[in-house]
């Protein structure tokens, strides 16, 4: 019995020292593994930095000139959202200078606002805005609107004192006021809300390319295989848990700098201990090596790896819910969504460390983690054994031909 377990480990050092070496000494895989989690969410969260919009230029079309028209655009003005450069004579100027951005909205009063809102009646203003990018669209709805709130109930509590001069001692300010309380996201930031997400997203893409990566060099270079005479060395379960012993000693580092770190330069949202999240994320990291070792059928060539990239990030991106709900997907693309793990550890995560959840609380995406760690490592399994073991032992055949007639 200590005889086997010797050997066992044996076999597995021999597989971590292996692939250790193949990792070391191919950039492509570096690239992956230290490159990928380390620049990318730097890149990306500077890119997303400042998280939201303030003070974003507009020009006023005021038909009006009224004193209630004039204070609409100080209140507007005051708001952090928007600023108001200045005033346009007609609306064909103003279009102007969004068109060479010398702001991007447009605020334009008709005539007789200020009229109507003394006489009590309806009083709209019309809110043009350059729609390029939403986040000023956002900031200019959430400034108008306020404005136009805060201003109507200053307008209905004066109508009030009016009608009933007494009724200002029993009703005084809003009778309804609105705060809006973004939670996990105090300051409704871009960054801090697609970010979380992106971050486990780089992770999974991290683990998967790589190990593809690695097993196309391999198929290119049999010789690094592990072959000897024609036969595989060590066992499909002591290889695949030597490489993926391998993976995680040099992954470990970058992971938590990506999970942990980042977030703390960048002050994202972090309301849960680094040791729960790396224990929820360890399905999901077990689920993206079981994937990874499926992958490896599929590659040939080291090269292939970055056309998929290209072709699977955008749509994981859109399959984790970030940009769009899974809720409100069809059937056919929230079940292929539900079988990427990233999917489940987009969710948890940002359930975890955005709004405090505990694993317990997660447990529907954790289970979901540990059914495709499950399926992923039995279908790895089986092709590692029955198509990549087959193929790089006939490419180190055809390989030790070449080489013997050389000789």
């Amino acid at each position: 019995m200590w005889k086997s377990i010797k050997k066992y480990v044996g076999q597995l050092f021999d597989v971590y020292c292996r692939e250790f070496k193949i990792v070391l000494h191919d950039e492509g895989i570096m690239l992956f593994f230290l490159f990928l989690p380390l620049a990318y969410p730097i890149i990306y969260s500077l890119i997303y930095n400042p998280e939201v919009v303030r003070d974003v230029r507009m020009v006023v079309v005021d038909h009006d000139r009224s004193a209630k028209s004039r204070e609409l655009v100080r209140s507007i003005d005051a708001t952090e959202e928007a600023w108001v450069t200045g005033y346009a004579a007609d609306i064909l100027e103003a279009r102007r200078a969004v068109d060479s951005h010398e702001a991007y909205g447009i605020l334009e009063i008709p005539e007789g606002f200020g009229r109507k809102l003394g006489n009590g009646e309806q009083a709209n203003a019309v809110m043009y805005c350059e729609a390029s990018l939403l986040l000023r669209y956002r900031g200019f709805l959430m400034a108008t609107t306020n404005v136009m709130s805060a201003m109507g109930g200053e307008l209905m509590s004066e109508r009030i004192n009016e009608v009933a001069p007494l009724a200002g001692t029993v009703v005084d300010g809003d009778l309804m006021p609105i705060e809006s309380v973004a939670m996990g996201n105090i300051e409704s930031g871009f960054d801090s809300f697609i970010m979380p997400g992106v971050l486990i997203l780089i992770l999974h893409q991290c683990i998967i390319l790589a190990m593809g990566m690695s097993g196309g060099a391999k198929r290119e270079y049999p010789e690094k295989a592990g072959l000897m005479s024609g036969k595989v060395r060590n066992g499909v379960v002591a290889t695949m848990l030597g490489e993926m012993l391998c993976y995680i000693t040099i992954l470990f580092i970058p992971m938590v700098f990506l999970v942990h770190y980042v977030p703390l330069i960048f002050s994202f949202p972090m309301e849960n201990h680094i040791i729960d999240i790396l224990a929820f994320l360890l399905p999901m990291v077990l689920a993206c090596f079981g994937l990874g070792f499926c992958f490896q059928g599929l590659v040939r060539e080291r090269e292939t790896v970055f056309v998929i990239w290209v072709v699977t990030s955008v749509m994981f991106l859109f399959l984790s819910g970030l940009t769009w709900p899974r809720y409100a997907m069809s059937a056919f693309w929230y079940w292929l969504g539900s079988l990427v793990p990233a999917t489940w550890g987009v969710e948890g995560f940002i359930r975890m460390n955005t709004n405090g959840a505990t694993i317990s609380q997660v447990s529907g995406d954790y289970t979901a983690l540990w059914i495709l760690a499950g399926v992923y490592m039995v279908g790895g399994y089986c092709v590692q054994r029955w198509v990549v073991r087959p193929s790089l032992v006939k490419g180190y055949d055809a390989y030790a031909s070449v080489r013997a007639r050389s000789f």
